[in-house]
């Protein structure tokens, strides 16, 4: 029986050890993990990030400059949970006025998001970047590609449809439409997606902040992550 007892006991005290080794390897090597696809030799398997990789001049950015916390996000205009996440990240940015910038990136991965993407930019030469992309996610269900079965409803025409969206907001039709033709953002919009897919984006929204890649897709977890890169 006591040699029974004791075997019960050790295999106890092993599985304890081995909870408490995996929770601290899935917390060092994904919640707290920074991202990019170089490593520090000299720091072990730690990767490092590359801010010039994360960040570029002239991805579109809110907040200040020189922010504690820069939050960077992969969005695709016509991703539906980016579209329905689109409030809760201006809340975040408006909580943290002054403690925090947004920065911007594209992964385009579905059919019409790289016409869109290109709108947003043409739009953003005329000072109306923001309200292009709040406009987009608004207007996705007329525009957007749905999940699910196909509908029986006629195909939109996307053409007619960003046109319309481009009136709505006061710009220069004859620019944008210029801008778009002329693939004037297509180098941008596909140095995002080679920079994301560098960086291990699969699926959009994905969010870094400071380089460290949120791990679970939540609005608790982005703010924790946010207050942990604060506290430093």
């Amino acid at each position: 029986m006591k040699k029974e007892v004791k075997i019960l006991g050790a295999i106890a005290v092993l599985v304890i050890v081995g909870a408490v080794i995996g929770a601290s390897y899935y917390r060092n090597s994904v919640q707290n993990v920074r991202v990019t696809g170089n490593t520090n030799s000299g720091g072990g398997n730690k990767p490092t990030a590359n801010p010039e990789i994360l960040v570029r001049p002239d991805s579109a950015t809110l907040g200040a400059a020189d922010a504690p916390v820069t939050l960077v996000e992969f969005l695709d205009p016509e991703c539906e949970s980016c579209a329905a996440f689109a409030p809760v990240v201006k809340k975040i940015l408006k909580d943290y006025d002054g403690k925090m910038r947004l920065v911007v990136r594209y992964m385009p991965l579905h059919p019409n998001s790289m016409r869109a993407a290109a709108l947003t930019e043409a739009a953003g030469e005329q000072g109306k970047y923001w309200q292009m992309q709040e406009l987009l996610f608004q207007k996705q269900p007329e525009w957007g590609t749905k999940h699910g079965p196909p509908s029986a409803a006629p195909t939109p025409d996307i053409n007619a449809l960003f046109d319309k969206y481009a009136t709505e907001l006061g710009l220069d039709l004859t620019k944008v439409k210029a801008a778009v033709s002329e693939n004037r953002f297509q180098t941008k919009l596909e140095r995002d997606l080679k920079d994301g897919q560098s960086l291990g984006v699969r699926q959009t929204p994905s969010f870094f902040v400071n380089g460290r890649k949120l791990a679970r897709f939540s609005e608790t977890d982005l703010r924790a992550l946010i207050e942990d890169e604060l506290k430093k």
